[in-house]
């Protein structure tokens, strides 16, 4: 049976008319049958969709085909399931049943910190963000520091919940319910003890650890690193024998992933304590909170986050 795959992708880059490449990218994955998240703006496009492999690559192909696009890296992984019949009568793949549609949109940001005046962008992406960093080039650094008796510090760039499944080993975890609370604590003087510090940010796929270093390098942080590619390039050299413990967070109907099956298990239900990698929506409607629930708890129980209990 045809498993599906996802991509993760996006790229810092001057785009003339955000309306038009929205048109444009909608009329693509309709036509390829790809369900998906994509968000594009003066600054770039920032998406992760799902489908058919050959529905993806030709997506990624005519994608790459706009000067602006060419250089956007994509990280791969397996959905779950495709439909039994096409998604429509227009085309001829079947669509990935780990989003539940497709939505193209034009914002200010195309990842929300709630600063798009802050936030400076060339052909060469983000201006002024922290040292790009691949895998093995952490290591290097980790190793480095150790060797001259500094501390090198990790940054979660996501939502605190994320990192209650899984995170680098002694990392700082900001208590922020969303990307937009970060501005709010770097401004709080909560951090400035790590301002001379080697501090490397990351998040999943590395879109919020670039812009989060730029913030954090405009605020006096002066040595300041980015995990290039985030969690998920990181899991593809290392896996679970590196300095990653635990699952990663993902946003779409699969809720979580393990890169092996000797991940840790770092999160506890919040209803009975058991260990646990899975998440769930808070009960109330209105609540966008994830919350660390066990499978057994999710079926016995209606889950309310504390603002909503």
């Amino acid at each position: 049976m045809a498993i599906p795959k996802i991509i993760l992708y996006y790229v810092f880059t001057p785009v003339a008319d955000p309306q038009a490449v929205r048109l444009w990218q909608r009329d693509l994955c309709e036509s390829l049958g790809l369900r998906g998240r994509i968000l594009i703006s003066a600054d770039g496009i920032n998406g992760t969709l799902g489908g058919e492999l050959d529905a993806v690559k030709r997506y990624l192909r005519k994608t790459r085909e706009f000067a602006p696009f060419r250089d956007l890296d994509a990280k791969w992984s397996e959905g779950t399931a495709l439909e039994e019949e096409p998604a429509s009568v227009h085309t001829v793949y079947r669509a990935s049943t780990d989003f539940p549609r497709l939505s193209v949109k034009v914002r200010d940001e195309i990842v929300s910190f709630g600063a798009p005046g802050e936030l400076k962008v060339d052909a060469s992406g983000v201006v002024g963000g922290g040292t790009r960093l691949s895998p093995r080039e952490l290591h290097a650094l980790v190793e480095q520091t150790e060797a001259e008796g500094d501390e090198l510090v990790f940054f979660d760039g996501r939502n605190a919940f994320e990192a209650e499944i899984g995170r680098f080993r002694g990392a700082v975890v900001p208590d922020v319910a969303t990307t937009r609370d970060f501005v709010r604590e770097l401004d709080s003087g909560r951090y400035d003890h790590l301002k001379s510090k080697p501090v490397v940010t990351y998040c999943t796929g590395g879109i919020r650890c670039e812009v989060l270093s730029s913030l954090m390098a405009a605020r006096g942080f002066e040595r300041v690193f980015q995990l290039e590619g985030g969690i998920v390039r990181y899991g593809e050299e290392y896996g679970d024998k590196g300095l990653w413990e635990g699952s990663l967070y993902v946003f779409d109907r699969r809720g979580s992933i393990a890169f092996s099956p000797d991940a840790a298990v770092l999160g506890h239900c919040m209803v009975c304590d058991a260990s646990t990698s899975s998440l769930q929506n808070c009960a109330d409607a209105s609540c966008r909170a994830q919350l660390v629930v066990c499978p057994d708890c999710n079926l016995s129980s209606t889950i309310f986050c504390p603002e909503h209990s």
